[in-house]
């Protein structure tokens, strides 16, 4: 087999083999400082150090070659532990590339990527395993499943120390090992209600969306989101007087809903809070209890002419069935929110949204590969916003033609979208996006 002859690809700077670990840098004028010590990880194992030496700009890796399966499911997990990183998504962490005997990247031919890009050829890309939410004391598991590419006969590991001038990271016990596990999947049925209320008080708006949450109820929603500010069209109040305390009223009658159906909910409300109003999303549980909200930070001439300030925070909420972000109608016009919300973790965005460009919602999906589930107040014939759940390929799932249609869709948030020339591009973005401000 050719496979001891693999090429690595990079210059081996003299560090000692360590079970098959050796230090490369991409050029030896950044090269990092690379250490080990044969005890002190999570679990007493040997560690891999590198960090860096007062300059700016330094990269380096641990690497190691491993042979593979093609169309075998395989199990990566390592521990990481950093200390005086400015960003550790930038700082320090993994990838994996499958190889084949010549060194190069295969071709991917996945069933995800050949569905996707409709048969057109694609070779694969790395790999960016993630934190897992297991942790020991002051270290983090990052980790993930895979199944190798069907020509794949290695793949080539690296734990990554990129671009900080005097931090340093550790890796210890990593492995790639042969998994029997079926490939996980994390159904959810996300629902929007395209209504717009018609007064004339905020009990009547509120009571004239029963109906459509036990629609979404019948169709098994686990999730059903509603409108903007939803105690507020149709009776003539200020945004001051329909305003109310989180928990108060509204939340209190869709949390009774809520936990009649068990089900998720996100309903638009004006939150009085002293002399402060906000627009807000609050996301209530299945038990009726508020798992959270979120206060709209970009607000339109309209809402700070009328008094309304804005939030500053990007929360994400954690369900039964994953994260969960929000944000509100203006919100659309700007990546950063999305891209906020993303960075958290969020796997699906409700959006409360009295009107946007379409376009936007479209573009808020693909470029942050989230399920987007907007409800919106605009009539489909005005062309402009949908009440819709948006796929994280930024295509429409299903939307409301008609003013009371409940919309579902059923998705899988374990399932992958890959990218011609990019992979995985969910698995990039905390590690590709622009690095924070000094």
């Amino acid at each position: 087999m050719r496979l001891l002859s693999l090429v690595l690809g990079a210059l081996s700077l003299g560090a000692a083999d360590i079970d098959g670990w050796q230090s490369r840098a991409p050029r030896a004028e950044i090269t990092p400082v690379f250490g080990s010590m044969a005890a002190g990880g999570p679990a007493g194992q040997a560690r891999l150090l590198i960090e860096g030496d007062g300059r700016e700009g330094l990269a380096g890796s641990w690497r190691k070659l491993q042979a593979v399966k093609g169309g075998q499911r395989y199990r990566f997990s390592v521990w990481r532990r950093t200390v005086g990183l400015e960003s550790v998504p930038h700082n320090a962490f993994v990838t994996i590339d499958w190889l084949d005997a010549d060194g190069r990247r295969v071709a991917d031919n996945r069933p995800l990527v050949a569905e996707y890009l409709k048969t057109l050829p694609s070779t694969s890309t790395p790999e960016y395993p993630r934190e897992s939410g297991q942790r020991r004391q002051d270290w983090v598991e990052v980790a993930a499943d895979y199944e190798a590419p069907r020509a794949a006969v290695a793949a080539r590991m690296d734990l990554h120390f990129r671009w900080s001038a005097k931090g340093r990271v550790e890796w210890s016990g990593a492995s790639l090992a042969e998994s029997n596990t079926a490939p996980a999947q994390r159904k959810v049925r996300l629902a929007s209600v395209h209504y717009k209320p018609t007064g004339p008080t905020p009990a009547a708006n509120r009571e004239q969306y029963v109906p459509l949450i036990e629609q979404a109820a019948r169709e098994k929603a686990d999730l059903v989101v509603l409108g903007e500010t939803l105690t507020y069209p149709s009776t003539g109040l200020t945004y001051a007087a329909a305003s109310e305390p989180v928990p108060g009223p509204s939340t209190e009658f869709f949390g009774q809903l809520a936990k009649k159906h068990r089900l998720h909910m996100v309903a638009g409300l004006l939150e009085r809070s002293g002399h402060l109003v906000y627009n807000v999303s609050v996301l209530i549980a299945p038990d009726g209890s508020i798992l959270g909200k979120y206060r709209k930070v970009t607000l339109p001439d309209g809402e700070w002419e009328g008094g309304l300030t804005p939030g500053r925070d990007y929360p994400v909420f954690d369900t039964h069935f994953g994260k969960v972000g929000m944000m509100i109608c203006y919100d659309g016009f700007f990546p950063e929110v999305a891209r906020e919300l993303t960075l958290k973790g969020a796997e699906v965005i409700a959006w409360p949204v009295w009107g946007c460009n379409p376009q936007l919602a479209k573009a808020r999906a693909a470029e942050n590969h989230v399920y987007l589930v907007s409800s919106t107040y605009e009539p489909v014939q005005s062309n402009w916003m949908l009440s819709a759940i948006w796929s994280h390929t930024g295509d429409l799932m299903g939307y409301g033609r008609e003013w009371g249609n409940v919309s579902v869709a059923e998705v899988d948030l374990e399932s992958v979208t890959r990218w011609k020339s990019l992979g995985d591009f969910k698995g990039r973005i905390p590690h590709h996006t622009p690095l924070p401000k000094r």
